[in-house]
């Protein structure tokens, strides 16, 4: 298991929009098509994928957990435009959870990308969410796709094309 924490090999992301992660899961689904993708995490790039698919979609089906206590969320709240603009920080667990988080089964990086270009559009079109962030509360569309931003940073940063 990889300390992702602290976890080197990892790229240098930054997606201003929806449309440059687009393309960055391209590049990630042809680079495993040639079998040259290099995974320097503990996922596949199919568990990646879906993962962030899956984070996006919580805002529209309901999220698997309830809200953290009320001091984590103080805490969040005051680090949230920190994370808005310089990222997310790897090797975050949520605590009380199997595997630290949701939305990691086995996937095909065929069918990972497929879901996380789904959420994408979705997050792209004016649906509106039905959840609040369990960690955040109501969040302005803006804020909202720039955490999921943030967050397809975090995790395609360990899928080297």
């Amino acid at each position: 298991m990889i300390d992702t924490k602290n976890q080197t090999d990892r790229r240098k992301l930054h997606f201003p929009t929806l449309e440059s992660v687009l393309a960055d899961v391209d590049r990630i689904v042809a680079s495993d098509r040639a079998g040259t993708l290099r995974c320097t995490g503990n996922w596949t790039a199919g568990q990646a994928m879906g993962h962030v698919a899956s984070w996006i979609n919580y805002a529209y089906d309901g999220f698997p957990l309830g809200p953290p206590p009320f001091f984590i969320r103080w805490i969040l709240r005051l680090m949230k435009k920190k994370i808005l603009k310089g990222g997310m920080q790897a090797g975050v667990k949520i605590p009380k959870t199997e595997h630290g988080t949701f939305g990691i089964e086995a996937l095909s990086t065929d069918e990972g990308a497929a879901r996380l270009r789904a959420a994408l559009n979705r997050l792209k079109s004016s649906e509106v969410a039905k959840y609040d962030s369990p960690a955040w509360g109501p969040m302005p569309k803006d804020e909202r796709v720039a955490i999921n931003l943030r967050h397809a940073e975090l995790h395609l940063s360990f899928l080297h094309p």
